[in-house]
Order: structure tokens, then C-alpha cells, then sequence
């Protein structure tokens, strides 16, 4: 089992179904009230990417993808189109999208991640797989050019010096999904015209 670094066709993942999923005990008592446990703390994201394909080339392409990941055995990259930045869906990446930390003098790494506010409530996103080239990170308000790295591979920040005690650290980026195929078959068909369609072809989020 290994993740490979390589991302699943845009063009054919933006007709994508498919979002966020919880999981949820609900037990209805003999009054009619309820109880309710949270068996995840963090949701998961499952996705339907047969929605995007359009051509046969693009069937090709995913038959190819799959093969070349053994089905569900290798996880891959995946762009959510409905959620792949830091900030807002009209504006560009900015380095002060997310705070990621506080400084303590001694700390270098960070993980970058992402906050899901609605009222009172906040839900914080481990960001384990940013895209290379989209990173931006500040301290205090202010972008920082250099004195950082990024692993892409993790979503890792790491300083040369330790931010001083009390001071924001802050990020912008871009981001995939790691996931893996739901599935060890895919059903194709093809009609009169040789034109092919699948009828389903399921994407799980990877947890670690």
C-alpha cells in the first residue's frame, strides 16, 4: 500500500459528485426524544467522479488511472472543486487565510489547516496535501518570502527559526484531497457509437 503523488484528471473530477459525510448514533427514545453521538470527530469525503466523463477519451483516462493505482490498493490526489482553498471560493490564496498557530519560541513545525466556522462553532481541517507553488505563509500579518519550507507530501510548514513567542502564524494555499477508489471494478460500457460510460466510479477520503 503506498500514496502516489499524482493527481486524478481535473477535467473529468470537476463533474464530480460529492462532499463531506459524518457519522451519526441517533437513538430515539419511548418519549420521542433523541440522543445523539458523534461517532467520527472529523468527517470523511466520498465522492462519484462517473459524473465527468464526456468522451471516450476520458473514459481511457480513467481506466488507465485505475489500473496504474491497482484499484483501491494506492491513494492518489483528488481536487474537490467545491472546496480547494484556504479562503473564499472568488479570491486567490492569501497568507493570512488561516492562522495555522502561535509562535512559542521553541516550535518550527506547523500543520497547515483549515477552519469551518458557523456561528459559535468552528471545525478544524488537518491540510495534508497542499499544492506545490501555492503556499503563503505570515507572521504577525506579515508574508514571509523566505526562512520556510513546505512538505507538500504532508502539509508540514517548517521554519528555520522558531517564531517568536505570541506571534500569528498564518497561511494561504491551494489543496487536493487524499484519496483512494472505493471499488476494484469498473462496470463500462459502450454503446453502437463505441462511446463509453461507467456507471459509478466512488472516491474515499484517506484518514490516517
Amino acid at each position: 500500500m503506498a500514496f502516489h503523488e499524482v493527481r486524478f484528471p481535473d477535467n473529468i473530477g470537476r463533474g464530480a459528485r460529492g462532499g463531506p459525510e459524518r457519522r451519526t448514533q441517533i437513538v430515539e427514545l419511548a418519549s420521542g426524544d433523541e440522543e445523539r453521538n458523534a461517532s467520527w470527530a472529523n468527517s470523511r469525503r466520498r465522492y462519484d467522479v462517473a459524473y465527468g466523463i464526456r468522451r471516450a477519451d476520458d473514459l481511457a483516462a480513467v481506466v488507465a488511472f485505475f489500473e496504474a493505482r491497482n484499484g483501491r490498493l494506492h491513494g492518489f490526489r483528488f481536487k474537490d472543486w467545491a472546496d480547494y482553498k484556504s479562503g473564499l471560493p472568488s479570491q486567490a490564496p492569501g497568507p493570512q487565510d488561516q492562522v495555522i498557530g502561535e509562535g512559542d519560541g521553541a516550535t518550527t513545525v506547523f500543520q497547515l489547516v483549515k477552519h469551518y466556522a458557523s456561528g459559535s462553532q468552528t471545525w478544524t481541517r488537518a491540510i495534508a496535501k497542499p499544492v506545490v507553488g501555492t503556499v503563503r505563509i505570515a507572521l504577525d500579518g506579515a508574508e514571509q518570502a523566505s526562512g520556510w519550507s513546505i512538505d507538500t507530501t504532508t502539509g508540514l510548514v517548517s521554519f528555520d527559526t522558531a517564531p517568536a513567542s505570541g506571534v500569528a502564524v498564518t497561511a494561504g494555499f491551494e489543496f487536493d484531497v487524499p484519496v483512494r477508489f472505493d471499488t476494484d471494478t469498473l462496470d463500462v460500457t459502450l454503446d453502437l457509437e463505441r462511446l463509453g460510460s461507467i456507471t459509478s466510479i466512488p472516491l474515499l477520503e484517506i484518514r490516517r
